[in-house]
């Protein structure tokens, strides 16, 4: 750990970034009635008896004028799905609040919607604290919804989560003697994780009558809607499989897709039943997720899927992107 006393003000700023915060946007309303708002992640709890919160801002912003004379302002601590609006309203001499339709609360400060946390609070002092003032105010009202909240450390928005429970950390630290790796291997996390996931969906596949590699050919077709037998093959070739024309004589048998053409250049699609049929699949398999998912706080589930799709694009090796608009070759 390297120490330094200088204080030059880049590194101080940097050095604190290593202290992650929750997000803020606080507003209030100018005397003439016009909103004010802007980001910030200096927010801080002061007391519970009574209920008081603090936040600071710079002597140099242009809002500092409305926020001394107001008597009422609004702390909105952000949801993790917020990080456009943190944006807009962290610049300076825009409309801010052009597009938006905020509540009328307390004082009259606008209240923004889609937050994890909404304080209504009344000034009950101010504090010079360097280049910043310290405005603490005492909380009138408040809302909450359970989200997860949007998280800023080192410069960037990151996603909070909850740390594994420190019996499954000493289980994962062990090192089977024979195998010589352990429980934290990333290709049997992801793969038991995937197999266990899939296994509970795979019992509704089954009572539709259909094989995995029908699943998902149909699943792959409901969202690229005309592919050949090779454009369906590399959309998913990531998972090892290949999709035979037999599993597609198979589907078309029993009407759930259409082809026009001959060959490797015939090209597939779905017919309206093998639609309806599908959208029951998808339908099962985001219950299933659900339930999974229903064990997890909301902060962990997004952290998880963030997760997995860094994981994706680090490790693609340039596979079409199911999901985009453009369709792949073949």
């Amino acid at each position: 750990m390297t120490q330094d006393n200088t204080f030059d003000a880049r590194n101080f700023r940097q050095a604190l970034g290593s202290f992650a915060t929750g997000v803020t946007i606080i507003t209030t309303r100018c005397g003439d009635g016009s909103p004010v708002g802007i980001t910030a992640n200096s927010f801080n709890s002061v007391s519970l008896e009574p209920p008081m919160v603090l936040w600071s801002l710079a002597k140099s912003s242009r809002s500092l004028p409305a926020f001394e004379t107001a008597q009422h302002w609004a702390v909105h601590i952000l949801a993790a799905d917020q990080e456009a609006l943190s944006n807009r309203f962290a610049r300076s001499g825009a409309d801010k609040f052009a597009g938006l339709e905020p509540e009328t609360g307390i004082g009259g400060s606008p209240l923004l919607g889609g937050c994890a946390t909404r304080l209504q609070c009344s000034t009950a002092f101010r504090y010079e604290g360097g280049d910043h003032i310290i405005f603490v105010g005492r909380v009138l009202g408040f809302d909450h919804n359970p989200v997860a909240p949007l998280v800023f450390h080192s410069g960037s928005y990151a996603v909070a989560t909850r740390k594994t429970n420190s019996v499954a950390a000493g289980r994962s630290e062990s090192r089977h003697p024979a195998a010589g790796w352990s429980e934290d291997n990333l290709a049997y996390l992801l793969g038991r994780a995937y197999f266990q996931l899939y296994g509970r969906i795979r019992k509704h596949v089954r009572l539709s009558g259909l094989s995995d590699l029908q699943y998902f050919t149909l699943a792959t077709l409901i969202l690229r809607k005309h592919l050949t037998l090779d454009g369906i093959n590399q959309v998913f070739a990531y998972s090892g499989m290949q999709v035979t024309p037999d599993v597609v004589r198979l589907l078309a048998d029993r009407g759930l897709l259409h082809s026009a053409g001959e060959g490797g250049d015939a090209v597939h699609a779905l017919t309206e039943q093998g639609r309806q049929l599908t959208l029951r699949m998808i339908a099962a398999a985001e219950a299933v997720e659900a339930d999974v998912l229903g064990e997890f706080g909301a902060c962990e589930a997004l952290s998880l899927r963030n997760l997995l799709r860094s994981f994706i694009r680090q490790t693609d090796p340039g596979l079409p992107d199911l999901w985009s608009d453009t369709q792949p070759a073949g």
